[in-house]
């Protein structure tokens, strides 16, 4: 049996892709890492450096001027980034989660006025989903309220934890339309930079990812055309659903690039360092931690290369997938930088070397796009069902 390629690029094609983009990392990427999260500042460089390589549209149909790649190819981009700088990383991941409600809710004619703007790079896009009292629970808490008059709908309320919401051009916001209907009064909108009313609130300081913004969004009486509004009324905590279906795959591929970044720096560490009289790496508590880690990084791989491939293909267990991919390379984000960071051992803990800033980004990857008790949740739903009381 021969292993299905992606259905819209040849394996050659993802091969020369992944060439490319690992030559681009090595190059200007990995230099700029440790001054990117010692500035907090967001790398226009960076993010030119991606858009001139069309690394900004990659899911995005030819149609619309992306690549018209798979999600498998995405995915793949997005953890090579990761290997050496998650702040980056950022910067592609992002401009999928931006684009996505666009792709998923918006009408061909949103599609065209948007889409080749986010594919070129020429915008960056933001996903406006989460509130100081709605994070988990999404559609309970939401009070971001969107009321029509005329044709404007007009928002009030404040968003946050918005990552790239201070260079965004467009951002995609969630907000009530019908207070009575819980979830399904819930409506999506695409919002300019420059629409009325719309402004960025506090820049947060954070311990990882630091080059990239994560920031309040402020409506206040901000005026949206009602041409903007995506898909109809009341759909807009589906097309949030059917985003993380997505966007998920693309923070375990952050999560994986980072541990694997962290596994390689610990395991050419390990063999030259020594100690007793050899490398670090041939005394077996050293060892047998570097046996273990790359264990569970060769397992998240599998598990999120098949979370893409699900994506791709449209399967009905898409949700499940995407929450396993996430859990599993969340955690092994975490454990296996921790890890990285003991076989430095002091010199894990200076950030003259890149473990400690491995670490401190990976902690992010157990919280956003849904913790990792949400995934466990979602999990938990798809195999016993979800609970009705009588």
């Amino acid at each position: 049996m021969a292993l299905a390629t992606p259905h819209h690029a040849s394996s050659e094609e993802e091969a020369m892709i992944l060439q490319a983009v690992r030559e681009l990392v090595a190059e200007k990427v990995a230099p700029r890492a440790a001054e990117i999260d010692e500035l907090g500042e967001y790398p226009q460089d960076i993010r030119k450096l991606f858009a001139e390589n069309d690394l900004l549209g990659i899911p995005i149909p030819s149609e619309y001027g992306g690549l018209g790649g798979t999600f498998l190819t995405y995915v793949k981009v997005v953890e090579e980034i990761a290997k050496v700088c998650a702040s980056s990383s950022l910067i592609v991941a992002v401009q999928e989660l931006g684009m996505l409600p666009i792709l998923i809710g918006g009408s061909d004619e949103q599609k065209k006025r948007y889409l080749p703007k986010l594919a070129s790079g020429e915008w960056i896009a933001a996903y406006a989903l989460t509130e100081a009292g709605s994070g988990s629970d999404a559609a309970g808490s939401m009070r971001t309220r969107a009321e029509k008059r005329g044709d404007k709908y007009i928002l009030n309320g404040q968003k946050i934890w918005i990552t790239n919401g201070s260079v965004a051009d467009v951002v995609c916001v969630f907000a009530v339309t019908d207070p009575e209907k819980g979830a399904n009064g819930i409506s999506a909108f695409i919002v300019e930079k420059g629409f009325p009313g719309f402004h960025v609130g506090k820049l947060e300081k954070k311990m990882g990812i630091r080059g990239s913004p994560t920031v309040e969004l402020v409506f206040d009486n901000c005026e949206v055309p009602a041409e903007n509004l995506l898909s109809n009324e009341g759909e807009g905590f589906k097309i949030a659903m059917k985003v993380l279906d997505k966007s998920r795959p693309g923070i375990a591929a952050q999560a994986l690039g980072i541990a694997a970044g962290a596994l390689d720096y610990a395991a050419n560490y390990a063999q030259e360092r020594m100690a007793f009289g050899k490398p670090i790496g041939q005394q077996q508590g050293i060892g047998f931690m570097l046996a273990d880690m790359k264990t569970e990084v060769e397992a998240a791989r599998l598990l999120l290369y098949e979370a893409a491939r699900k994506c791709d293909e449209g399967a009905d267990d898409v949700t499940l997938w995407a929450a396993m991919a996430k859990l599993k390379c969340g955690d092994t984000a975490m454990s296996v930088t921790t890890d990285a960071v003991q076989v430095l051992g002091g010199y894990g803990y200076s950030v003259e070397y890149p473990v400690e800033r491995m670490m401190r980004d990976a902690k992010i990857t157990q919280i956003y796009e849904g913790t990792q008790q949400i995934q466990r949740l979602v999990i938990s739903r798809a195999v016993v069902g979800k609970w009705k009381p009588k």
